[in-house]
């Protein structure tokens, strides 16, 4: 993991992790909660923005049915799963086991970012730090997994990084989301149809988004932006312009589906889901996106704030264990996909082979290279990396980024803060800082210590 070269478009140097650059814009965390009477449609809202609808039916309204393409691709018994763990959810979380001792109830969705979590959990490295973990629960969707979060069905779990400045900062029940660690390092991707062979292809198409509030929505419109395309996100059935792109959110889950049966030019998501739409529905990857953004976040994991504050030793003994998961993820990626599988734990319910493609399909490769989905061959990357360190230059660069990606819903509050603020403000660095250091620190992720808590952003295309 090399962090020295020089960008081409975006730079930022940070000379600390913490900040005292504070703007007006107010914020009380330690007393908000979130209403018991808020509604499920409520909860979506409060997660999706006003006007939300439910986008999953667009994505099989044709061709192969989502059923039959969820059997042969692996993923039949993904609803039925998440409908029976969160069924097995206590009225609240954090709650004390025989010992007292505080217990983690971990959420995710059934994509490789969430690995450190569920290997944590099934080679008991939460266990080596005395950290008793009931069985992850998954969730099918963004705004599920919140609801869990925001109601304390769920204490430890793995957002969107863009998602965690929008539950901070950007509805008046705004949580207290703390950013504990990084998840992961890259693992995105954009999947197009086998016809499309350029950027420029896209136009007058339609693209499919995890959430509005992601790393893939900010990648994929800078992409349309230097190819000439303008991104739309609320076209209402009109027609589109040659240069313009249609942007609608689906879940990850309903992606494949709706590229099989084209009712979309492609989808930019987080993996499994471009290695199935590989093998399953025909699909082939464009972009990855950490060959654009070199070695970005997607998901992160996150507590509390106050749960942060109360039990600090809890959440570095948590984040000590995601951080020993990852080490583990480094030298073992083929074994993670059986352990993690359908094969073994069914912790994803996909099998070992495409979560294995996902892990370890990348620059060896030469079918990426000579399309052009990998272009910066010496980023020394893979498809999906693993570091903890949440680097403060990309949270400030992501909260740039985010002023200039469009979405649906009120955005206003992101010209409120400045990006210095919420690098200081939404992360939590004792917890990562410690475990990391515990772990023999950055050189036990190959990465030099100078650069281990500072380095400068890349973007380039």
């Amino acid at each position: 993991m090399n962090d020295n070269d020089t960008p081409d478009e975006t730079t930022d140097t940070s000379s600390s992790p913490r900040h005292d650059s504070v703007t007006g814009h107010t914020h009380n965390h330690d007393q908000i909660e979130v209403p018991d009477e808020m509604s499920n449609h409520d909860f979506r809202a409060f997660v999706m923005g006003d006007g939300w609808q439910n986008p999953s039916d667009k994505a099989r309204t044709e061709g192969i049915s989502r059923r039959e393409f969820m059997r042969e691709s692996g993923l039949a018994g993904l609803t039925a799963g998440a409908a029976a763990t969160a069924g097995c959810l206590g009225s609240s979380s954090g709650g004390s086991g025989d010992s007292g001792t505080l217990t983690a109830d971990i959420g995710y969705l059934p994509i490789t970012d969430a690995a450190p979590l569920l290997t944590g959990y099934a080679n008991d490295h939460f266990a080596d730090h005395g950290i008793q973990a009931n069985e992850p629960t998954l969730f099918r969707g963004w705004s599920d997994l919140a609801e869990a979060f925001l109601s304390d069905q769920v204490n430890v779990a793995h957002f969107l990084m863009p998602m965690t400045l929008w539950m901070r900062y950007g509805n008046e029940l705004s949580a207290d989301v703390n950013v504990v660690a990084w998840d992961h390092t890259d693992g995105s991707a954009l999947t197009v149809q086998p016809d499309i062979d350029d950027w420029a292809d896209l136009g007058g198409g339609k693209i499919a988004v995890p959430f509005w509030y992601s790393i893939h929505n900010v990648v994929l419109q800078l992409g349309l932006r230097q190819h000439g395309l303008t991104p739309r996100t609320n076209t209402s059935g009109e027609e589109l312009a040659d240069d313009e792109v249609n942007l609608v959110v689906t879940p990850p889950p309903d992606m494949p589906a709706a590229l099989a049966n084209g009712s979309i030019e492609g989808y930019i998501v987080a993996e499994p889901f471009n290695a199935i739409g590989e093998l399953e529905a025909d699909g082939k990857i464009l972009r990855f996106t950490g060959d654009i953004w070199k070695q970005h976040a997607c998901c992160v994991i996150t507590m509390k704030e106050q749960l942060v504050n109360e039990r600090p030793d809890w959440a570095a003994n948590v984040v000590s264990g995601i951080v020993d998961a990852q080490q583990w993820l480094r030298g073992h990626r083929s074994d993670a996909a059986t352990l993690l599988s359908t094969d073994d734990t069914g912790l994803y319910p996909q099998g070992p082979e495409p979560i294995n493609r996902a892990l370890t399909l990348y620059d060896d490769h030469d079918q990426y290279i000579d399309s052009g989905a990998i272009q910066n061959t010496d980023w020394d990357s893979s498809r999906i990396g693993f570091y903890p360190y949440p680097y403060p230059s990309y949270t400030k660069e992501l909260t740039r980024q985010m002023r200039d990606t469009r979405v649906e819903g009120d955005s206003g509050f992101l010209e409120e803060i400045s990006p210095e603020f919420v690098a200081d403000d939404l992360v939590a660095y004792d917890p990562v800082e410690t475990a990391l250091e515990r772990a023999g620190g950055p050189p036990a992720f190959d990465v030099e210590e100078e650069n281990g808590y500072e380095r400068r952003e890349t973007i380039q295309f």
